[in-house]
């Protein structure tokens, strides 16, 4: 049996048409790799419903990658998210990623049906039984809304026992705390696979922001490095991509069964970490 580690990407919708065609040319590129799957995310709330319908459809019949569209609960009501899932039957998809959701301005918990990933997983094995391969977020470094680590940490069990197959993790910059996150579960009884989801370095103004939304630790050294680059996009480039291959071969040597990509709808940056664990050539 061949064991050898796959990559999956993920891409977000466009709300242009140049670029929904960048988006595309980017997984034409990425699909050459051979990728376990493709996976596109859904705003708040829903609000991107149509344009990720569009994505995912687009990706899987442009590049013949199995692709997960995101589906969370917060903003949706059962009978829409019923009839969401009834048509991604019909459209032959196999993979759904399903989290809570972010809260789109303004909206409360109580406005929602489904308030929990783990209700919205029930849901779906209810309406579809097995039909679908589902996946979950997992958050080595703490969901950012939790109240403490031990909460967070049997929030993710019940979704695994809502019915989860796999889950990926948020990106982090550190394997010690995905190693020591999966430790944890497995001691609770979690047997499925649990996949790091891996950020690219490109540019260090925009990981900064993204990390200090979603919780995601940037440590100090890495911090330091892309600030005395500056303007050096090359140089930021070059290290992130060095940082990163280093983070994924320990990540894989570890025990790690793939990585997932966040794209951010551009092949390059991912391609040079894969291309560089040199996986493809290995038996």
């Amino acid at each position: 049996m061949n064991t050898t580690p796959r990559c999956s990407f993920e891409f977000f919708p466009t709300k242009t048409e140049v670029g929904h065609l960048k988006l595309m040319a980017a997984a034409e590129q990425l699909a050459s790799r051979n990728p376990h799957f493709f996976s596109c995310t859904y705003g708040a709330g829903g609000s991107t419903r149509d344009r990720t319908i569009e994505t995912v459809l687009g990706l899987k019949q442009t590049t013949q990658v199995s692709t997960a569209p995101h589906l969370s609960c917060v903003g949706d009501t059962k009978a829409e998210l019923k009839e969401l899932l009834a048509f991604y039957q019909t459209q032959g998809i196999e993979r759904i990623v399903a989290l809570r959701g972010d809260l789109p301005s303004g909206m409360g918990m109580a406005s929602s049906e489904l308030r929990y990933a783990n209700e919205l997983i029930e849901f779906i094995r209810q309406e579809t039984g097995e039909q679908f391969i589902l996946e979950v977020a997992a958050y080595p470094e703490m969901h950012p809304q939790a109240r403490n680590f031990e909460e967070d940490l049997q929030n993710f069990v019940r979704k695994v026992e809502a019915g989860a197959n796999s889950a990926i993790t948020q990106y982090f910059f550190n394997a010690d705390c995905y190693f020591y996150f999966v430790e944890r579960v497995r001691k609770l009884g979690v047997e499925i696979p649990i996949i790091p989801g891996i950020m690219p370095i490109t540019n260090y103004s925009k990981l900064a922001r993204f990390s200090d939304a979603c919780g995601a630790e940037l440590p100090r050294w890495i911090r330091k490095q892309l600030e005395a680059y500056g303007d050096d996009s090359q140089s930021i480039q070059a290290f992130g991509t060095e940082v990163i291959t280093s983070m994924c071969e320990q990540l894989l040597a570890g025990g790690a069964p793939s990585l997932h990509f966040y794209t951010l709808n551009q092949a390059e940056p991912s391609l040079a970490i894969w291309d560089n664990l040199n996986l493809s050539t290995k038996p």
